[in-house]
């Protein structure tokens, strides 16, 4: 009898990161959640939709670059402290996608309700009075800003030494604002930005580089470093692995919310065509298109009648544009520029090398 092929280990499992992670969400929302108790008992749903929304999945994949950001400037694989730091960037993530949800109007994430639907539909179950849906818009701010409150708390009680703590806070805290200013520019994009100018490219790549970029790869590294009081030749060779990779990884995502696979995105099929997001995907398409497809695709794009018949005919625009090409080719460039920067990056000993470069694979060749 043949012996069975091992399966290989994912880069997130090594050196078990994401199952520390996920023990170190579950202490902590065990923790928050005995305290939600005292003060109500009516709060059990927003406990009950916090710890689901944490614990149910998710890749970890911040958590993990800031894990080996620290492994890679010689901290060690031991203890609890860098897992329940990593894991501050997972409430960090988890208060931006239940944002994110809300402003896109998203009725999904990973297969389940969003926390706005969630809510929605709490409302209505109890037929409690008044607009459910403001309820729901409510709710989903509020648990928000309660997760953005809580990644604070848990990455300064993380039981590292304080002064690694606060040598990392400076980054982390511009690793936040990043973010939210980020998406500031990419609501602000399809309400005020005209996708015809010849700004509008440039427009899309600040987005990209502030609201993903960063936010995803760059800064979690950083942190990562700092934490385990790397020098600033570290930081900077991060920062030179990290950002073209942060861009690819979200040029990956741009693809990914046009022509995925429900089954592999969790979103359905098309979703950031009818969300509208100006992407540098979308930017690239309205250059490719003649002026009467870019016009049809800059109109349709997010409209709030947006038919599910319509979403195939606008994905074929972009592909009949060669933006996916140009960016399959960007993302390439991207790539090689990245791992030129890994390999001159000066790393610790041990296997950090080895797993960013698996990372680093695992972020941006994601299959449709």
């Amino acid at each position: 009898m043949p012996t069975p092929t091992a399966r290989p280990v994912s880069p997130l499992e090594t050196e078990s990161v994401r199952e520390r992670v996920n023990a170190a969400l579950a202490v902590f929302m065990t923790e928050q959640s005995e305290l939600l108790d005292t003060v109500s008992p009516q709060l059990g749903p927003v406990a009950d939709a916090l710890r689901e929304f944490l614990l149910d999945g998710g890749k970890r994949l911040r958590p993990a670059f800031c894990y080996w950001g620290w492994r890679g400037a010689g901290g060690p694989a031991e203890g609890a402290g860098i897992a329940r730091a990593a894991a501050a960037l997972e409430l960090l993530q988890a208060s931006a996608l239940v944002h994110d949800d809300l402003m896109d109007r998203s009725d999904t994430r990973r297969g389940l309700p969003s926390i706005h639907r969630r809510f929605e539909g709490l409302h209505r179950a109890n037929g409690w009075r008044g607009d459910r849906e403001q309820y729901g818009a409510s709710a989903a701010v509020l648990l928000g800003d309660l997760l953005l409150i809580w990644c604070d708390e848990l990455f300064l009680r993380s039981g590292l030494p304080a002064e690694r703590v606060l040598a990392a806070k400076p980054a982390f805290d511009l690793m936040r604002t990043e973010v939210m200013v980020g998406q500031y520019l990419d609501v602000l994009e399809p309400v005020a930005g005209d996708s015809a100018d010849a700004g509008a490219l440039e427009r899309a790549q600040t987005v990209l580089h502030y609201k993903s970029a960063k936010y995803t790869i760059e800064r979690p590294l950083q942190v990562g470093a700092l934490l385990a009081g790397a020098g600033p030749e570290l930081v900077s060779a991060y920062s030179e692995f990290g950002l073209p990779l942060g861009e690819a990884f979200q040029l990956r995502d741009d693809l990914l919310g046009v022509f995925g696979d429900p089954g592999v995105t969790g979103k359905p099929a098309g979703d950031d065509l009818r969300e509208g997001k100006r992407t540098l995907l979308v930017a690239h398409a309205m250059r490719g298109l003649s002026p009467a497809d870019a016009r049809h695709l800059d109109e349709r794009l997010g409209a709030p009648d947006l038919t599910a018949e319509e979403v195939p005919v606008l994905r074929r625009l972009v592909e009949r544009s060669g933006a996916a090409e140009l960016v399959e080719h960007r993302i390439d460039e991207l790539m090689a520029q990245s791992l030129a920067a890994l390999d001159a990056a000066p790393l610790a000993g041990g296997p950090a090398r080895a797993v960013l470069l698996a990372l680093a694979e695992a972020a941006t060749v994601r299959k449709y």
